[in-house]
């Protein structure tokens, strides 16, 4: 009987961008995969694709008790039900509800991926952060499955469990970022100018939105020409999202040009790819850039700083500084060779670190190790 691997991720949408090609290699090598998440569209795609299909009960944000129980609830019956031999889990609460769920229903072995440690790691303390307390206790529960591994994508994070006790050092597993298809995001003669530079990611505060908006007003007082574009939307589900009214208040300054598919093609009507992100796991964004070839400006901050080879494929602004950022978009404007050599190293960097193969080569390795 093949053995059984089940993915459990918040948002279907997510698991089909960031861990479908895992999966659909797992299932290859004869594994028996499933996939558990939120109900949403993207699920009949999941489905298409030969992956047995869960709905589990799960807010993204929310933080009502009897909800979060119920989550847990619902992951410990579906895996005392489908009895998997392995559970990926992906995102914050399915690491949190469903690693405490599976050392419950005596689960054989646990993989947890840290995606970055999150909107409570970024936001402002003011005074007694209970919430925060409370998730610290829970990762500490959470991780204690004794054979499991927990995948980070940067030092800070890992060295963020390890210090609050969340984690053994043996059960590390660095992998950086989701890995990027080198052959579908492949490098493109820059376009004609003016210079684009590009922001792609949801419309949130804590990704550095208000401040990519503030610097192409600087940018336009400046009278430098060069077009600032936004690819994203609004997240209501998240508490850091912008409004609506916030976008329609936005000058014309900055293009916003709502959900974009295909990034690679946008990628390549871009000369700078730009995120002024205030905390990452390790940006899809920028690992899709530096495959692009394209420079990227981005911020001195954990996940962000992991992305790039520092003043080779890249430069690090301070974060939440519209000025600086506005002002290392501006050197790259104006220095074409600096540009194109930044876009070589990060093409070199996709293609020793990001390339999708390796990535998922080394998720399979996990599985095998944990389940041998």
């Amino acid at each position: 009987m093949s053995r059984k691997i089940l993915f459990v991720v918040n948002n279907p949408a997510f698991f089909l961008s960031h861990r479908l090609p895992i999966a659909l290699k797992a299932k290859e090598e004869g594994y028996e995969v499933a996939v558990a998440t939120m109900p949403g569209q993207a699920v009949a795609q999941i489905v298409a694709h030969g992956l047995r299909h869960f709905v589990i009960p799960m807010s993204r944000s929310g933080m009502n008790p009897f909800a979060e129980l119920r989550t847990i609830y619902a992951l410990y019956r579906l895996y005392r039900n489908y009895q998997p031999d392995l559970v990926h889990l992906v995102t914050i609460k399915p690491v949190l509800y469903g690693g405490i769920a599976a050392r419950l229903a005596r689960v054989k072995a646990v993989v947890y991926a840290i995606s970055g440690l999150g909107f409570l790691f970024t936001r402002e303390r003011k005074g007694i952060d209970w919430v925060r307390q409370i998730t610290r206790q829970l990762y500490r529960l959470a991780l204690g499955h004794r054979h499991s591994r927990v995948i980070v994508q940067n030092d800070n994070d890992r060295q963020i469990l390890l210090d609050m006790g969340a984690m053994q050092e043996a059960q590390a597993v660095k992998i950086r970022g989701s890995g990027v298809d080198v052959a579908v995001f492949a490098t493109q003669p820059e376009p004609l100018k003016p210079v684009v530079v590009t922001m792609a990611a949801r419309l949130l505060k804590d990704k550095g939105v208000m401040e990519f908006v503030e610097a192409a007003g600087i940018s336009a007082r400046h009278g430098r020409d060069i077009r600032w574009q936004l690819a994203g939307t609004p997240d209501p589900g998240n508490p850091a999202s912008v409004t609506q009214a916030e976008v329609q208040s936005w000058g014309p300054e900055v293009k916003v040009l709502g959900e974009v598919k295909d990034i690679a093609r946008l990628y390549a009507q871009s000369h700078i790819v730009a995120l002024p992100s205030y905390r990452e796991g390790l940006p899809k964004s920028l690992v899709e850039a530096a495959a692009c070839g394209r420079a990227v400006v981005t911020t001195d901050v954990p996940g962000c700083r992991d992305a790039i080879d520092i003043e080779q494929s890249g430069l690090l602004v301070p974060v939440r500084d519209a000025q600086k950022l506005y002002e290392a978009v501006a050197r790259l404007a104006a220095d074409d060779n600096l540009r194109l050599s930044m876009g070589n190293a990060g093409r070199i960097l996709a293609l020793e670190e990001f390339d999708i193969r390796k990535v998922v080569d080394k998720h399979l390795a996990i599985y095998q190790e944990l389940l041998d």
